[in-house]
């Protein structure tokens, strides 16, 4: 048993290595990554560095071909608009089902307050307390399955969460601005309106990055917020 304790952590220890030199763009599409070059880089067996790499590709962080090596998955406008759409429909639905019982998790609240503490930061200090502010939300439903669901998508919302901060496309103090009305609306009991200012808050993130990569920008990448003014701080 301890032995395959030991053997879990290594394989999840070179995953998170390198699941953050992908986030961070420090490997790219261009270098294959195989098993024997991860596994003499991590000083492991050759297995463990296959079962590191075979987690990401679960991910949808590395894709590989049958007898390919594997590469860091490249995003384009297509795939960066299926993983938007995929968790707004399961995002708009919880937001709805905790305005129900005005549930207001603490996780998220706690969340924004760290984005704040970030702004001005680097791509991944903002995207860690931002995707928590999302999961934070998820979990607070309390639906173990619906969870697991979400956490399926992390890794590919966190690729391109990091790749709207590093090209400065939405403003640190508007997305904080927003999630503070969001869970305001939660309070409110109004889960239809807290369901239109995320699929306005995630859609406008997901339009601009879908043009900064070569796609054409869709209308909502320039839809002003719904908010009001002075609700946006300095943005």
């Amino acid at each position: 048993m301890a032995a395959r304790v030991t053997a879990t952590s290594i394989v999840d220890a070179i995953s998170n290595d390198l699941r953050t030199r992908i986030l961070e763009g420090e490997l790219t599409s261009d270098l294959a990554l195989t098993e024997t070059e991860m596994a003499a880089s991590y000083d492991v067996a050759r297995p463990t560095a296959k079962a590191a790499i075979e987690k990401l590709v679960s991910e949808g962080l590395l894709v590989r071909g049958a007898h390919k090596s594997a590469r860091v998955a490249e995003l384009g406008p297509d795939s960066v608009r299926d993983i938007y759409r995929a968790r707004a429909y399961l995002e708009s639905e919880v937001l709805r089902r905790l305005a129900v019982t005005r549930t207001v998790p603490e996780g998220a609240v706690q969340a924004n307050r760290d984005i704040a503490a970030v702004a001005g930061g680097s791509a991944l200090d903002v995207v860690e307390p931002d995707m928590r502010f999302h999961t934070s939300l998820i979990d607070a439903v309390g639906n173990e399955r619906l969870s697991k669901m979400y956490r399926s998508l992390v890794s590919e919302v966190r690729l391109c969460m990091v790749r709207v901060q590093s090209l400065n496309l939405l403003d640190t103090a508007l997305i904080q601005a927003e999630h503070q009305r969001i869970l305001e609306l939660i309070a409110e009991g109004d889960g239809p309106g807290a369901a239109q200012l995320l699929d306005e808050h995630l859609s406008r993130a997901r339009e601009r990055l879908a043009a900064a990569i070569g796609g054409e920008a869709g209308p909502e990448a320039h839809h002003p917020s719904s908010l009001h003014p002075s609700s946006l701080h300095s943005s």
